[in-house]
């Protein structure tokens, strides 16, 4: 993330695409082994895109309006950049529901997200002067663990509540 210069732009779009493919996935992975329904995938796909943009840049402005170090500038743009990031990259999933099967698109998805995330996590590595392998592995396990645990979690509810 040594490209961008901005602190708050990189703040705002680092925070932006990770949770964007990590509440994503894992609300797309538990609601398609929940329900198997594109619908209801697609829906929370777009619930998420707009609901958890607006809560994750509201969040950042909090943050950094806490910390008493920043401009009024720096804590408006990290606030726009958190937004932007998330919403545009959370839409990037619905492309596939509506192009494939549910199931070919969850899988295009959880490839899509990881490889992001990969690429995202060795840019981060490069820019702190870390192990890539550390670093990329370490993201990976935590974004795979999640997708376990909302895949595991829809099959429970679908079986408790139906």
């Amino acid at each position: 993330m040594a490209l961008i210069k901005n602190d708050s732009l990189r703040m705002g779009v680092s925070f932006g695409i990770t949770s964007a493919i990590i509440t994503t996935l894992g609300l797309m992975v538990g609601l398609n082994s929940g329900t198997g329904s594109r619908m209801v995938v697609l829906g929370g796909i777009l619930t998420i895109a707009i609901a958890d943009a607006f809560s994750d840049a509201l969040g950042i402005h909090i943050t950094e309006e806490s910390e008493g170090e920043h401009s009024s500038k720096e804590i408006w743009q990290s606030t726009i950049f958190t937004f932007l990031a998330k919403l545009i990259f959370a839409l990037t999933f619905v492309i596939p529901v509506l192009l494939f099967t549910l199931s070919n698109a969850v899988i295009i998805n959880i490839v899509w997200g990881l490889s992001v995330l990969g690429v995202f996590s060795f840019m981060i590595a490069k820019g702190q002067k870390e192990s890539p392998f550390k670093v990329v592995s370490e993201h990976l396990v935590i974004a795979v663990l999640v997708l376990l645990i909302t895949n595991y979690l829809g099959e429970w509810i679908a079986k408790t509540f139906n």
